[in-house]
């Protein structure tokens, strides 16, 4: 594990929050469409080429997902899907935001790098301060997890560490390097969920040793998930630190928050598996947004 950023930041980050204060905070989410949503290439242990997408079916999972949100009084944004790029339905990939400063992504697998320009532009023309591409491969909010004032940050098969010193020094927050050792779980965002500004729930055996010790020290009292939860991506969740979005099939993890005090919002989005992919995947955080016409008012 590496830490980047001062220490006393990363400790008063944890542990502030009580139990029982459970409250809704409204969040802005950018999403992409499954326009062209498809599987025809492999580049993580769930994909198969043979697997026929049923894309009314995933148009349908992914509007009930929008409409879930704004039914819980969140903001969707929404960026146009491109022909060619059957896998940009999974935005949140495709960078990081906090204080409205967004960093860009850098794909390792040749099939999505396009993608990362077109979410950067869109970065560009809608007010996001000191949008800029990274230098190092860094798949967006797939491996970049927002707790607080930290940033916890996956690596072990897509995102290079030496990405994670490019984002504390971008962001201006402290980044806490975890290493991912099982290829079924290949973002941080499959392994690991953030429930608010000081909980989360994982899975440790997706973790090498050490990050296990580190998520055990900064997060002593997580929600520890089950295998059955996470074959159906049960922690590629988003929550506003109340309502929990998670995949329908997840009822034990379901069970888990409701104990804890949250207020877990069942969505199929079983479709999506076909990729790897799931509700995070496809919900961009966009912490800190303003418009350009809400930035002189």
């Amino acid at each position: 594990m590496v830490s980047i950023g001062p220490e006393s930041a990363l400790e008063d980050a944890v542990g502030t929050v009580p139990r029982a204060d459970r409250r809704a905070h409204p969040r802005t989410y950018l999403m992409c469409p499954p326009t062209y949503f498809d599987v025809v290439y492999t580049i993580n242990d769930w994909m198969s080429p043979g697997d026929r997408v049923d894309r009314p079916r995933a148009l349908s999972q992914w509007a009930t997902l929008v409409d879930t949100y704004r039914a819980l009084g969140h903001q969707v944004l929404v960026i146009d899907a491109v022909e060619g790029l059957p896998d940009m339905v999974f935005v949140t990939d495709s960078g990081v935001v906090v204080d409205g400063v967004a960093l860009g992504a850098r794909y390792r697998c040749v099939q999505r790098r396009a993608e990362a320009g077109y979410v950067l532009q869109w970065f560009r023309e809608n007010g996001l301060l000191r949008p800029r591409s990274p230098r190092y491969v860094n798949e967006g909010e797939g491996d970049f997890l927002v707790v607080g004032d930290v940033i916890l940050a996956g690596t072990g098969f897509r995102s290079d560490p030496r990405s994670h010193a490019e984002a504390a020094a971008h962001l201006g927050r402290p980044v806490v390097t975890l290493t991912l050792v099982n290829p079924h779980y290949y973002h941080l965002n499959t392994a690991l969920g953030v429930l608010d500004d000081s909980t989360i729930a994982y899975l440790p055996a997706a973790f090498a040793p050490e990050s296990r010790l580190v998520l055990r020290r900064m997060f002593p009292d997580a929600v520890i998930a089950e295998h059955s939860d996470t074959q159906w991506l049960g922690l590629n969740l988003v929550s506003d630190g109340l309502h929990v979005v998670l995949p329908a099939q997840a009822t034990r993890l379901a069970g888990q928050l409701a104990a804890r005090g949250y207020h877990p919002v069942p969505v199929d989005y079983s479709e999506y598996l076909k990729a790897g992919g799931g509700i995070k995947c496809s919900t961009m955080e966009l912490r800190g947004f303003r418009r350009f016409s809400e930035m002189g008012s």
